[in-house]
């Protein structure tokens, strides 16, 4: 992977993980609460294999929010101001 599309992940993570905890704390106000707004999709209930001697559980769950989604958008328009 080119090491300007690892940056342009990590610049759209980081995005997205402001924007959703913004809209956790949007939540509590009374008109912004919308941007809480989402849909979690995934594994809600982890798969488990059990062999006796050996337990492995495997979940897997993301949650989309729209606060989440503009902050990937603007995460992506600074990114292209600046690299």
């Amino acid at each position: 992977m080119k090491k300007f599309n690892l940056v342009f992940l990590l610049v759209l993570i980081s995005g997205l993980i402001l924007g959703s905890f913004i809209g956790t704390l949007a939540d509590k106000l009374p008109y912004l609460y919308w941007l809480n707004y989402g849909k979690t999709i995934g594994l809600t209930q982890p798969f488990v294999l059990d062999l006796g001697f050996f337990t492995l559980n495997f979940g897997f769950t993301v949650s989309f929010t729209i606060a989440g989604i503009i902050g990937m958008l603007i995460a992506g328009i600074i990114y292209n101001k600046c690299f």
